[in-house]
């Protein structure tokens, strides 16, 4: 099969099994895993141009809301944290889709980029792996988060009986950051806050899990109408930055399906066997970046 916009010719069920098996374990720790299908549209499918940033948007936009019901529904989104994170993701990412068509063209450079990115979530996540502490609290599995305070400044909860407060204006901070960052990358930014709540926070892999999906899948609507409406008057008239539209669709309905049965096993696996996953490969996809850049 051939897709349109990208050029892309695979057979059509490709793109969905490996979405699926993607987002099936991304999803547990509240990544949709666009982090890892734009690494295999780029070096697999050889979808180089900036149009592969929004098709790993469409991807979000549709794989993502099964799990964020599925979250919803189990009682553990911690839904004043979104709108803090969306509000500066949404300021980031339209710096970064400029970014992205101005200076970052050359599949090369793009590339270094992503390698770089990679690396530093990669190193997030190893440092969360050896200094871990284990939570004897959490032996209730009490799977519900309890808001107690929305302030300007301040937002906390409760989650299986253990308090938790982050500032609202740090959360804006890291998410204009992560917007610029996913904007550029296509990912909606999900991969890279939802290892940053962790460490830097010190949230549970359990209550960030919906919520940064949910901010993906906001953000990554805003790209996608970026990408289709403005990009093209911004990118030089030879460069392909609108989406492939049928391409990112097919990913996106393997996404669903994965994500929505990573949500539902999330419970059941503890949390750092999903973060060794995601470490080693992160780290292998990261030094491939940064070598092939030299």
């Amino acid at each position: 099969m051939t897709f349109p916009v990208s050029g892309v010719e695979t057979p059509f069920w490709l793109p969905i099994a490996v979405a699926f098996a993607i987002s099936t374990l991304t999803s547990m720790g509240g990544i949709s895993g666009a982090f890892l299908l734009l690494p295999f549209q780029v070096s697999v499918l050889g979808f180089t141009s900036p149009a592969v940033t929004p098709t790993n948007m469409i991807f979000n936009m549709v794989a993502i809301p099964g799990g964020v019901y599925r979250y919803a529904k189990e009682g553990r989104m911690v839904w004043a944290l979104i709108w803090a994170m969306s509000i500066g993701t949404i300021f980031g990412t339209l710096f970064g889709v400029f970014i992205r068509i101005k200076c970052l063209p050359d599949p090369k450079n793009f590339k270094a980029f992503v390698g770089i990115v990679l690396a530093y979530m990669a190193y997030l996540l190893i440092k969360e792996i050896f200094n871990r502490k284990p939570n004897k609290k959490m032996a209730g599995r009490e799977f519900k988060v309890k808001t107690t305070e929305v302030s300007f400044g301040r937002i906390s909860f409760e989650f299986n009986k253990v308090p938790y407060s982050v500032s609202t204006y740090w959360i804006f901070f890291l998410s204009v950051i992560v917007g610029i960052i996913g904007g550029v990358y296509g990912i909606g930014g999900g991969s890279l806050i939802a290892p940053a709540l962790i460490v830097m926070f010190g949230l549970p892999v359990y209550t960030i899990a919906g919520i940064t999906l949910f901010n993906t899948f906001l953000t990554s609507f805003i790209g996608v109408l970026l990408y289709a409406l403005i990009a093209p008057r911004l990118a030089p008239s030879a460069l392909a930055v609108t989406p492939d539209w049928i391409l990112g669709l097919f990913f996106g309905i393997g996404g669903f399906f994965g994500i929505y049965l990573g949500s539902r096993l999330q419970r059941f696996v503890p949390a750092i066997y999903i973060k060794i996953l995601l470490a080693v490969a992160i780290s292998f996809i990261s030094v491939k970046y940064i070598l092939g850049y030299f």
